[in-house]
């Protein structure tokens, strides 16, 4: 906790040169490029720890290959044992067939099928990452933003840990759903149609962007987009119904770290709640659709963090999704939550203590979103004395 506080620290220090400065030479960009592959592959050496959902990547991978559905066998079933190597079995929450979605699923089978471990998959998702870095790189130049602005996502220590050390699939998603974005920028609508199908073919957060794409693609190409995410789900549909594994026990029994959830937890269904949620996004990104321009990154981000602010569970590698979009000060306060989260892994700390699994220390909470709401508070201050000096001069 100490190194990350350093990090965190380290880190917006340098988000607040990377915004209070046009420009950075091409060399410094490079070098910064380098020194972030050098700790990512410090970070890829490390095993994943015993619980980290890569485990589940394998199995789910392992047992398309062998020609079962992984929405349907559940993994501590007796029968099912002799399917497990020593890295699956110790997989978290056994007793769920998977909760993830037709397009992780393929990636899960498309790199097991080169090789079967959880390394083979972290050193995928660095790839992704790698890929995200290109792709953003190319977005700034398009949109006349300067290069070094790729380091506010290349330089985030939750990057670093959540990708290269722990592997979650939520990069691959991010990376396409950046992909979706470049292109709807563009006008190239059949492919950011496709793309942003298969981002919420990974996961189901990037849909609340529904609204963004509104108007910018023809139905041809949203017809397209749900074939496409359509054809995907019939390797594993069951007596001609689509499965959807634990997604329902997730949204019924998962909690962590979501306060608005929380808070609401005791007074409605948590179907309902997680339908708000959702609604809450899709307000949001219909709101931004009118008042901001269309080419500023953030117009992706907020949405999904409105999600998740009033999602059931906000694990730290959900946050994945807001990093390649968080490339102007208007995205400040989302910059600060990605680090503010770390106390969070305080939860971890206690399994391998071999404490059970429970709700977070409430100073946890309190640290995490405190120090958002005062980065806020600070904005809304800086913002406030700016208008007024620009009245003073007015006048």
């Amino acid at each position: 906790m100490a190194s990350l506080t350093l990090a965190s620290i380290v880190y917006l220090l340098a988000i607040r040169e990377f915004f209070s400065t046009p420009t950075f030479s091409r060399r410094v960009v490079v070098i910064g490029l380098v020194l972030a592959a050098v700790w990512h592959v410090q970070f890829l050496r490390v095993p994943a720890g015993a619980e980290d959902d890569i485990h589940r990547y394998v199995w789910d991978g392992r047992l398309q290959r062998l020609g079962y559905n992984p929405y349907l066998v559940i993994p501590s079933d007796p029968a099912a044992q002799r399917l497990h190597t020593p890295e699956t079995r110790s997989l978290n929450n056994p007793d769920l067939p998977s909760p993830y979605p037709p397009g992780a699923q393929m990636f899960f089978r498309a790199v097991t099928a080169i090789q079967e471990s959880t390394f083979a998959l972290k050193v995928a998702f660095v790839i992704c990452e790698l890929a995200i870095a290109f792709v953003l790189l190319d977005v700034l130049r398009y949109h006349r933003k300067g290069a070094h602005l790729v380091l506010v996502y290349a330089w985030s220590p939750l990057l670093a840990i959540e990708v290269a050390g722990s592997g979650h699939i939520d990069i691959v998603g991010a990376l396409i759903l950046l992909v979706s974005a470049a292109a709807l920028g563009r006008r190239w609508r059949a492919t950011a149609a496709v793309a942003f199908g298969l981002a919420v073919a990974v996961k189901f957060l990037p849909v609340v962007l529904l609204p963004l794409y509104w108007k910018r693609i023809r139905i041809r190409d949203a017809a397209l987009a749900v074939a496409v995410v359509g054809l995907l789900y019939v390797p594993f549909l069951h007596h001609g119904r689509i499965p959807t594994g634990s997604v329902g026990t997730y949204v019924q029994s998962f909690r962590f770290n979501g306060p608005v959830f929380a808070m609401l937890d005791h007074v409605a269904p948590p179907q309902l709640l997680a339908g708000l949620a959702v609604l809450v996004g899709l307000v949001t990104a219909a709101w931004l659709r009118r008042v901001t321009p269309e080419g500023s990154p953030e117009l992706f981000a907020w949405p999904m963090a409105a999600t998740l602010l009033c999602a059931p569970a906000v694990f730290p590698w959900y946050l994945l999704w807001l990093l390649p979009f968080l490339s102007s000060p208007s995205a400040l306060l989302m910059i600060v939550w990605t680090v503010s989260i770390f106390p969070t892994y305080i939860m971890w700390h206690r399994r391998t203590l071999g404490r059970p699994w429970g709700a977070l220390p409430v100073w946890v909470m309190l640290l995490e979103y405190g120090c958002v709401a005062i980065a806020a508070a600070i904005i809304w201050l800086h913002r406030r004395r700016e208008a007024g000096h620009a009245g003073t001069l007015s006048d």
